[in-house]
């Protein structure tokens, strides 16, 4: 169940924080909302999302930071109203920050996740890695 319930921006914050997953929803250059379900780390009053420096999430904030966050279960499904947000690819010398977090909120399985994508490169099927992106929710 979801711990969203309104509130102030911290409220929000916390809420969205302490979710095991967050539906991120980035915008097409035409418009269309593309939602996606990442773990998101709390870090420095912002939420920090581990993908792949490729991904359509990537390549769609590139072209506009704009964006929205909801919790929702593993599968994508909402189980909250999306909050607006902007959204910044983070700078590789940041990863430290990121793995961080990550860490932090997802123990095990983010280590198992950072080894499974750190093979996919040496062998060639994962490339050029991954990357974060700093969410910041609108006041």
């Amino acid at each position: 169940m979801s711990q969203m319930d309104g509130g102030t921006t911290s409220d929000t914050f916390s809420a969205l924080a302490a979710e095991p997953y967050l539906s991120l929803t980035t915008y097409r250059r035409n418009g269309t909302p593309v939602p996606t379900p990442v773990w998101a780390a709390p870090s420095g009053g912002h939420l920090l999302v581990w993908t792949g420096a490729e991904s359509g999430k990537v390549k769609r904030l590139r072209h506009t930071p704009v964006a929205t966050v909801a919790p929702c279960d593993r599968g994508g499904s909402l189980l909250g109203e999306p909050v607006a947000a902007h959204a910044r690819i983070m700078r590789r010398d940041e990863n430290p920050a990121l793995n961080t977090a990550m860490k932090a909120k997802y123990g095990w399985q983010f280590r198992i996740s950072a080894l499974g994508a750190a093979i996919g490169r040496v062998i060639g099927i994962a490339r050029p890695g991954q990357i974060g992106l700093e969410i910041t929710l609108e006041a």
